[in-house]
């Protein structure tokens, strides 16, 4: 297998305000763990989206 140079996807810098027992409660669930606030909650989006779809 040889080495592929990732692409990285395009992306939009969107301003978001969030309550603040949010912000804690994600903050909280990623605390240790290899994971940004951004991508906790591109994935939150993303499976909330896809929950929608089979609707």
């Amino acid at each position: 297998m040889s080495f592929k140079i990732p692409s990285i996807p395009p992306t939009t810098n969107k301003t978001i305000r969030f309550p603040n027992d949010v912000i804690e409660q994600v903050e909280s669930a990623i605390q240790g763990k290899d994971c940004t606030f951004s991508a906790f909650v591109i994935a939150a989006v993303r499976a909330a989206l896809e929950e929608l779809e089979e609707k």
